[in-house]
């Protein structure tokens, strides 16, 4: 249920503040004093269409937030999607800034808006508000009309009517398609490759021998090759260098002292230093070590230097090796390590081109076994929409009478196209207000008053299975009077008993049938002449915003009076206040009678005009 709402900055709103009811919430005043724009807030706060426009002239930011209530069906739905909430409230904001360089320094221009959604504090994408959006409120007006007559608009909203029965097996539907589209990509992939099958089999098995042949191992062997190459190579210049290190380091040549003996000295006369002064010891500790280091290596290198022998054949090998390396590298314009990628990569090719997968004709009838059981789940689908639309059907109907429309008729035809996760129904709502005539599509037959009960009736129906709290009419009665008035009205008000209903009306008997009743007007305020001058009112420091007040039984009496045009003219007497009072009881009197389903007193009659 929603809460309050918050706007800021937004299209003829500077700041405008309103908490809500449970039951039957209405919105009236005089056409074009911006009612649309409170419900073109609460579209926009929840991923709506927003637009340059949506800010209000002279700023450069606007501000919308709605609050929500959260029950234990919407928890469930949050939790289900993984959305963590806490709290008893979700909060849905929406901040619009002007992208500078609109051409007026971002103050009100018609350039590009950016917008920034937030669901309790937390940043939220505009696509996920949106799809909360159809969990939180349902929207219904004369312009929706667009939306109902789609043919996949009313095959989905048939499926929620028939509920979980139909939503579970469009998932099963939904299943079997997608193994029949995998099926059928392998399948077609598979017949591509077999129009040139023989030709890249060809190519992809002599590469294939070709790298095979190479033995190719680790991408490291080329450089370990190389090192090895050197190393044979400069086997004798090795053998004497590490030779006379042997003698630098440890040996010692031509009654030279090698390093081992010098520090073998040096830690001679550390030793006897030591026994007098004690910081000597972290010295000799340090020759001790390095005299163990340098007669170690010594030893290390004498042996790595009897180790070297010249071996004539393996350098002949070795640079054999390389070669064949390095003309493969070249020739594929690979790396050892890619090359070897590539080979593999050939391996798993050629098995899938000589039938080492399964085979062409194993793929196809995987496939016919598919789109059978595709089929078959769409059919068991079928079998359960007839059964919901014909429960449809006979709701619809019944929940139209009321409203002027006794005769009228109403059918869901089937039709059918390809199998798709939706199914293979093609479904058409049909209706004939008129008797006698026949049922044609909704496009081609309902008026726009017929359209507007057709769709107040079709949210009665779908109310009783839907899970939103909150549902929003706007104008939904226009085009109408009299006694289908009164059953609009009774019908809001029965779905307000289960649900929080939101209504911009201009009927008089819907705003009496109200639980909270708001008034919507435009005032014009007086502005610093600081801001933003964008015509001569703003110069004179004058500019126009949008109202809302909630009314008392005071104020509503007027309201209801001015709303049946009962009351002309400011009410200036206190012969016209008290004809005005009596007039809205009348209408409230009526309204409590249609509350209790009783049959409604005569029209009251209408004031008279007022006279000076």
């Amino acid at each position: 249920m929603l809460l309050s709402l918050r706007i800021e900055n937004f299209a003829l709103v500077d700041a405008l503040e309103v908490t809500l009811g449970p039951g039957l919430n209405v919105l009236t005043g005089e056409t074009g004093a911006g009612k649309s724009i409170i419900l073109d807030a609460i579209e926009a706060v929840l991923g709506g269409r927003i637009t340059a426009r949506s800010i209000r002239t002279g700023c450069d930011r606007a501000e919308i937030e709605a609050t929500f209530a959260i029950d234990r069906s919407l928890r469930a739905w949050l939790e289900a999607r993984q959305w963590d909430m806490t709290g008893d409230q979700l909060v849905c904001s929406v901040e619009i800034v002007s992208s500078p360089g609109n051409g007026d320094g971002g103050k009100g221009g018609r350039g590009t808006v950016r917008s920034r959604f937030r669901c309790n504090g937390q940043p939220i994408p505009k696509t996920r508000m949106a799809i909360l959006r159809d969990r939180l409120v349902t929207i219904a007006a004369q312009g929706q009309t667009v939306q109902l007559l789609q043919a996949e608009s009313q095959r989905d909203w048939l499926d929620e009517f028939g509920g979980a029965p139909i939503l579970k097996q469009r998932s099963a539907v939904a299943k079997a398609y997608d193994r029949a589209q995998e099926l059928w990509l392998q399948l077609s992939s598979r017949r591509q490759q077999e129009a040139q099958r023989q030709q890249q089999l060809d190519l992809y098995q002599f590469q294939l021998q070709e790298l095979m042949a190479a033995a190719l191992t680790e991408a490291q062997e080329l450089a370990d090759l190389e090192q090895e190459r050197d190393r044979l190579t400069h086997v004798v210049d090795l053998q004497q260098q590490s030779y006379q290190a042997y003698e630098l380091l440890y040996a010692g040549a031509d009654d030279a002292a090698s390093c081992a003996e010098l520090l073998g000295k040096a830690e001679a006369l550390l030793e006897r230093s030591a026994r007098f002064d004690r910081q000597v010891e972290a010295i000799l500790e340090m020759v001790t070590s390095a005299l163990t280091q340098v007669t170690e290596a010594g030893l290390q290198i004498n042996a790595y230097g009897a180790s070297l022998e010249s071996d004539p054949d393996r350098l002949e090998w070795v640079e054999g090796r390389i070669m064949q390396l390095k003309a493969l590298c070249r020739k594929y314009n690979l790396d050892l390590g890619a090359l070897i990628a590539r080979r593999d990569e050939l391996e798993q090719w050629v098995a899938e081109l000589t039938d080492g997968g399964q085979s062409l004709e194993a793929l196809e009838h995987q496939y016919q076994a598919a789109y059978q059981a595709l089929e078959a789940e769409c059919d068991r689908l079928h079998q359960l929409r007839r059964r919901a639309a014909r429960d449809l059907e006979t709701q619809l109907v019944a929940e139209l009478v009321p409203l002027a429309m006794e005769r009228v008729q109403f059918a869901v035809e089937f039709g059918r196209v390809s199998p798709s996760s939706a199914g293979f129904d093609r479904i058409t709502y049909t209706f004939s207000p008129n008797p006698g005539e026949p049922l044609q599509p909704l496009s081609e037959t309902a008026s726009g008053g017929e359209m507007s009960r057709f769709l107040l009736a079709f949210e009665a129906c779908f109310s009783q299975v839907s899970q939103v709290q909150t549902a929003i009419f706007d104008e939904i009665d226009a085009g109408v009077s009299g006694r289908v008035a009164q059953a609009i009205a009774q019908k809001l008000h029965h779905l307000s008993q289960d649900h929080q209903v939101l209504c911009v009306t201009h009927q008089p008997i819907v705003a009496a049938m109200a639980d909270h009743h708001f008034r919507v007007a435009k005032v014009t305020i007086s502005t610093p002449l600081a801001e933003s001058i964008t015509d001569q009112n703003d110069a004179e420091g004058i500019r126009t915003v949008v109202r809302l007040s909630a009314l008392g039984s005071e104020h509503r009496r007027l309201e209801l009076a001015q709303l049946a045009g009962g009351l002309d003219g400011p009410a200036g007497s206190t012969e016209t206040l008290a004809a005005a009072n009596a007039f809205a009881d009348s209408l409230l009197d009526r309204a409590a009678r249609l509350r209790q389903g009783d049959r409604p007193p005569r029209a009251p009659r209408r004031l008279p005009r007022k006279t000076s």
